[in-house]
């Protein structure tokens, strides 16, 4: 596995943990972490998250952001590495575009 694909593996294995026992506030809402993606160099991480409850997105990314730097804190005491990226929640509507293509799709055969 290439080593970027890994660090990121471990970045969103760990942030899991983080936020769901970790963060005690009730706006959050169910959170989950679709993707990471680190730069080359392993400075910036770009954490996309989903929301079980579309309610919640806006909330719950005021609440990620306002928390990222405990997040960090936390997250570089669980890793080994040398450096600890910078995180950066982006909003992912990948799953929200497939309902409605699968809802386009089951109405189309109807």
């Amino acid at each position: 596995m290439e080593k970027s694909l890994r660090v990121a593996s471990i970045i969103k294995k760990n942030l899991l943990e983080i936020i769901q026992f970790e963060i005690a506030n009730p706006h959050l809402g169910f959170v989950s972490i679709p993707d990471v993606k680190v730069s080359k160099d392993y400075s910036y991480a770009k954490v996309y998250v989903s929301f079980l409850d579309e309610r919640d997105e806006k909330e719950g990314m005021r609440v990620l952001n306002h928390s990222k730097g405990y997040i960090r804190t936390e997250l570089a005491k669980r890793m080994d590495t040398r450096r600890v990226p910078e995180l950066t929640f982006v909003l992912d509507k990948g799953y929200k575009n497939e309902e409605r293509i699968r809802e386009i799709l089951e109405n189309d055969k109807k």
